[in-house]
């Protein structure tokens, strides 16, 4: 279920399979309402008005929406993804909000993909859907067992990068130029032990106080310095300078 103009309008402007579109009559004829509905039926997509109440029950977010929508998935494969890029792995990460932020910011610093593992949230969530702001339309989300995409990283030569709170390589001085993986782990237990191990490197994230970031906030800053990393904007091992990033 799609909920609100925002999301409806990302998944009809990326020919997503939308099935059907629901309507508040009281809004029918409001502005971005309008042009949904119009867009949604020249692709041949059912349109139903339904009273504002009856949409209300139907939504589940806490603001109610003028629009609703469902959508059909279709998660990307792993055996067709192309790994020449950034790739942010999420390992048992369960807040919805987390992911969606996460898929959000890989598209935005040019992320090729995002994969979830293990016992992460469902990223067709809609929680996670809102989160995503239409970014799941676009960037390949794919869900696959860990020790499978461990395997297919190692078969292309894509290093992988388990994040961990201490004893990691500082991230600014870490290679994240060109295919790169990051594992990004549970918000509370982090990545279990074994899985680090499995990975090529350790990355982490120097502090001045606190225990650990946000998986959303930690994701969304190591795939920013890979971006500029790429772009030479800022060079190996330099310190952080804000007047870099603008």
């Amino acid at each position: 279920m799609l909920e609100g103009p925002d999301l409806v309008a990302a998944a009809l402007e990326a020919r997503a399979e939308v099935e059907a579109l629901y309507v508040d009559r009281e809004r029918w004829g409001e502005s971005p309402t309008a042009d949904l509905v119009a867009e949604a039926a020249a692709r041949g997509v059912a349109v139903y008005g339904l009273e504002p109440e009856v949409l209300r029950l139907a939504a589940q977010s806490t603001t109610p929406q003028p629009v609703l929508a469902t959508a059909r998935f279709v998660p990307a494969a792993l055996t067709d993804a192309r790994f020449d890029g950034l790739v942010v792995v999420l390992h048992d990460v369960q807040d919805p909000g987390n992911a969606g932020t996460v898929i959000r910011s890989a598209e935005a610093a040019g992320a090729c993909a995002v994969i979830l593992s293990g016992h992460s949230v469902d990223p067709y969530n809609p929680k996670t859907l809102r989160a995503t702001t239409g970014a799941i339309f676009r960037l390949p989300v794919i869900l696959a067992d860990v020790d499978e995409v461990l395997a297919r990283l190692r078969r292309d030569h894509v290093p992988t990068w388990a994040t961990v709170v201490h004893g990691g390589q500082d991230l600014l001085a870490a290679d994240l130029r060109g295919a790169a993986a990051i594992v990004i782990g549970n918000e509370a237990a982090g990545l279990d032990a074994s899985l680090v191990e499995r990975c090529d490197g350790r990355l982490t994230i120097p502090m001045a106080a606190g225990e650990s970031l946000n998986a959303g906030v930690a994701a969304s800053l190591i795939a920013f310095v890979a971006r500029w990393q790429s772009q030479g904007r800022i060079p190996l091992d330099a310190p952080p300078s804000l007047e870099k990033h603008d």
